[in-house]
């Protein structure tokens, strides 16, 4: 219970469909379970609500909210339907990011660019830019942004993707610096190769392969031996939001299998 009493809003809390879990629904899952009420956002609402009813049946507190992050409205009106609804804000878990589109810089379209910042980078920072003053007003909060092993790594065929999670590494660093004096903490999970509905379904698709060649070809680049699961990102976001971080912001923290430190 390492969360136990706290509320946190879940940014991403649905997921696509497919045969494992996904990053956002298993860290809502695991912060309910560690005695957090859990706020999931999601603008498919359906599948949020399909969360939150996973929550409800291990007895955990969970409600739900539609939201779409590049609508700076959305953002405003999700702060405070948490505060009407729950009285304040421990935790805001931004879990967004897309890719679909996405090209090397001689091919790819301009819009597909700027959807995928508007998505990757604005839509954590209107979610920050309204939970903020609410963190800040209560002397405590902590943040956590989904990154990627994609932002610091080579990378080639994805420039909005790796470098729209390279602004956002910035960005939790810029805040994990203004709000340290308020007792607000900020830090980023960069995950490497995790075996999600939206990383398989979605690239065996665009690549034009079985899902089974994908994560087999997967499983080879990662030194343990096999990609992660999206419970291995949650684990690492309930670290970081509980107590036993209480010494930690700034940090970009691999969650990789040992990709990250891979030479040659």
């Amino acid at each position: 219970m390492r969360l136990d009493g706290r509320v946190a809003i879940v940014v991403g809390g649905g997921q696509t469909p497919g045969d494992t879990i996904g990053n956002g629904r298993a860290t809502a899952i695991l912060f309910a379970r560690e005695g957090a009420h859990v706020l999931v956002a999601d603008r498919d609402l359906a599948s949020a609500e399909e969360t939150r009813a996973m929550i409800a049946g291990e007895g955990g507190r969970s409600d739900t909210i539609e939201i779409d992050v590049t609508r700076e409205d959305d953002c405003r009106r999700l702060a405070e339907a948490c505060v009407e609804r729950h009285g304040r804000i421990d935790i805001l878990h931004n879990n967004v990011g897309i890719g679909t589109g996405d090209a090397g810089v001689q091919h790819i379209e301009l819009e597909t660019f700027e959807r995928i910042f508007r998505v990757n980078l604005e839509g954590p920072l209107l979610t920050c830019k309204h939970v903020l003053p609410v963190m800040r007003a209560q002397g405590s909060g902590v943040i956590i942004n989904i990154s990627s092993m994609a932002s610091v790594a080579a990378a080639t065929g994805i420039v909005a993707y790796k470098t729209s999670k390279a602004a956002l590494n910035a960005l939790t660093q810029t805040l994990a610096m203004a709000n340290a004096r308020h007792g607000i903490r900020v830090n980023a999970i960069l995950p490497g190769l995790i075996n999600t509905p939206m990383a398989i379904e979605g690239i065996s698709a665009a690549r034009g392969i079985t899902k089974e060649q994908l994560i087999a070809e997967r499983d080879r680049q990662v030194p343990m031996g096999k990609m992660g699961s999206a419970w291995d990102v949650a684990k690492a976001a309930v670290f970081l939001a509980s107590d036993d971080a209480a010494f930690i912001t700034g940090v970009l923290l691999p969650v990789d299998g040992g990709q990250s430190v891979r030479v040659g």
